[in-house]
């Protein structure tokens, strides 16, 4: 048994150092053809989570502008062609003539930024409570990414790559790129593996800029329809201040009982003579509104700086750039709802 036990100690030693001294094989070697399909592979998974990404972001501010003209029919509009509301902007288009500070600023631009507040309470507020279109941009950016990342494991598989090999060629591809921020960098392998996503630092400083766009001073007025609804509406009334100027000095004239007779007799016609010109004034300020609101909604969809594809055109335009394509530019609104 002692000679047996020997042998059998001296077999395990044996195949101990022959285990020991037997090199660990190399890593397998890709050439860089392989990383060059590799690579096109990347792009054009980069290109297949755009699509649906897209179309997300399009048919969700469909619903988004579908809210929008429903509120401004049933809210703005009959609030501003209303009499009493006529009459209230006539007092406020008189106060701004007499009280203003800023020789620069007209009653027009004054009633314009009061409309714009009113609109921004009556309509864009309470749809923003359903769909909010930064809430949008953010969706849309986490889904692209989402997307991207089921893709990129089976390519690694086809060509046959090591997962650490491709983790680290995924590392060596920038996905954030952005100069101000600090921690405003951050690779496609990085990106992917955040956990949670909402909390990588060069992913909040990306939605930070675009939010930075979308309400800064190069977004523009947010409302453009409103502002020639506010100009329009400016030279009216200012126009109706002098005959009602006149019915007041009547109404002075002749004694205070006299005087409030003329006044409510007044208001009164203005009333009658409001409801006749109230169908032209809606149809008017529906097809301003509705013009301006179809260009909002171009915009909010393609622009590249603060519409609601902004990040996923920044983290594409970046990767696929990286990879040597030419950089993602928005599509037209038509070719992306036809995705």
């Amino acid at each position: 048994m002692n000679v047996r036990a020997l042998i059998i100690a001296l077999m395990v030693t044996l195949a101990s150092c022959a285990s020991a001294s037997k090199p660990v094989p190399a890593a397998v070697q890709v050439s860089p053809t392989t990383w060059h399909q590799v690579d096109q592979e990347i792009l054009a998974a980069s290109k297949s989570a755009t699509t649906p990404a897209r179309r997300y972001a399009t048919q969700t501010m469909d619903s988004w502008m579908d809210s929008v003209y429903q509120r401004t029919e049933s809210d703005f509009i009959p609030w501003f062609t209303g009499y009493w509301t006529q009459q209230w902007l006539t007092l406020k288009v008189s106060w701004y003539k007499v009280s203003s500070q800023k020789p620069a600023q007209t009653p027009a631009q004054r009633l314009d930024g009061y409309l714009q507040e009113q609109y921004r309470e009556r309509v864009l507020v309470p749809v923003s409570r359903q769909i909010d279109p930064e809430a949008v941009m953010v969706q849309a950016t986490a889904y692209y990414i989402q997307l991207l990342d089921q893709q990129l494991p089976p390519i690694a598989q086809r060509y046959n790559i090591a997962a650490e090999q491709f983790d680290a060629h995924l590392n060596a591809i920038p996905a954030i790129s952005l100069a101000a921020p600090p921690n405003g960098s951050a690779t496609l392998y990085q990106l992917i593996h955040a956990e949670p996503l909402a909390k990588m630092p060069a992913y909040v400083a990306l939605i930070e800029q675009i939010h930075k766009a979308a309400t800064g001073p190069d977004a523009g007025r947010p409302d453009a329809g409103i502002s020639s609804v506010a100009i329009h509406s400016s030279e009216k009334l200012e126009a109706s201040l002098a005959p009602r100027g006149a019915a007041s000095a009547i109404a002075a004239a002749v004694g205070r009982v006299a005087g409030l007779m003329i006044s409510v007799g007044m208001a009164g016609f203005g009333a009658i003579t409001h409801q006749h010109e109230r169908a032209e004034m809606e149809q008017q300020l529906r097809s301003s509104l509705s013009s301006a609101l179809n260009d909002k909604k171009r915009s909010l969809i393609d622009n590249p700086d603060f519409g609601v594809l902004a990040g996923v055109y920044a983290i594409a335009g970046q990767i696929e750039g990286s990879l040597g394509d030419a950089p993602l530019l928005p599509s037209s609104l038509d070719s992306a709802e036809a995705q």
